[in-house]
């Protein structure tokens, strides 16, 4: 059973805004200060809560999110119900690829599975922006290839790999995306994610739980020994994130390079993953 759809939640204050800032988005916090300050009157702090659906397959969609401390599961659902997960984001990214690589609609679904707060950007400036060329085009379409891969990766994983190893995988990316170690999830929506029994997940989860790795009660889960829960997952979560670092390097100041010619040299090469993009995202 997968979550319902809600209208957009409301900021319970304005205060939020207060403590809350747009940098705590990675892709957000890596644009030059005068791009930055360009988006920011447009950028609306709004609430994520759990099983919150951004977008429903086939839906218009209307603004781009930028998570802060929040994750989206991106599921594709099948006509029965059932579904499957194809890609987790949280601040290294955004929700929305599909409206600056020429779709206005997906046919996935896009559920908060981590609540918090994130950011969104109404598609008419995302698309005024993007068109002009500069640093946010630049690193979107780099971004929009890390999650190609980690899109392809992920069906790779739910065939070859075993529940505890996508399991492993799961958490391992879950974490990387959260301020915080403990992961508010139940085994009703890993089951989803992964697209398997919850008996599964049960055993999964029990393993892990036996050997030290992780603390696991009441829809809680905190990693307690990550260096053996890598161990323990397979290669997919090494590649999905070497890929991301290796596209996206924060540690150099994206003001170093020399955006427009890096941007044409890269739009060449990623024309023919753009559909796929559109599709997928």
């Amino acid at each position: 059973m997968h979550a319902q759809t809600r209208s957009t939640p409301r900021c319970r204050n304005a205060s939020l805004s207060e403590w809350q800032s747009p940098r705590e988005n990675r892709l957000l916090a890596a644009l030059p200060a005068a791009d930055y300050q360009r988006l920011l009157p447009h950028l609306e702090l709004v609430p994520m809560p759990l099983g919150w659906a951004l977008y429903e397959a086939g839906g218009a969609q209307r603004h781009v999110y930028f998570p802060a401390d929040s994750i989206v599961s991106v599921l594709y659902v099948m006509e029965d119900g059932a579904s499957a997960g194809v890609a987790v984001i949280g601040n290294e990214g955004l929700v929305g690829a599909a409206l600056f690589m020429g779709g206005e609609t997906t046919p996935r679904r896009a559920v908060v599975y981590s609540a918090g707060y994130g950011y969104r950007l109404k598609a008419s400036v995302l698309k005024s922006e993007f068109e002009r060329g500069g640093a946010l085009q630049y690193l979107l379409l780099r971004y929009t290839l890390s999650l190609i891969t980690q899109i392809m990766q992920t069906a790779v994983c739910n065939r070859h790999h075993s529940v505890e190893q996508q399991l492993c995988r799961l958490l391992l990316l879950s974490q990387d995306r959260l301020p915080a170690n403990e992961l508010v999830l139940t085994q009703e929506l890993i089951s989803s994610m992964l697209g398997v029994r919850r008996e599964g997940i049960n055993e999964a989860a029990g393993r892990l739980k036996a050997a030290g790795l992780i603390r696991h009660a009441r829809g809680r889960i905190s990693v307690l020994d990550r260096p053996k829960l890598e161990a323990r997952a397979c290669e997919c979560y090494g590649v999905v994130k070497r890929e991301y670092e290796r596209l996206l390097p924060f540690a150099s100041p994206l003001t170093s390079v020399h955006l427009p010619a890096a941007r044409n040299t890269f739009s060449n090469g990623l024309c023919a993953a753009a559909d796929l993009a559109a599709q997928q995202c």
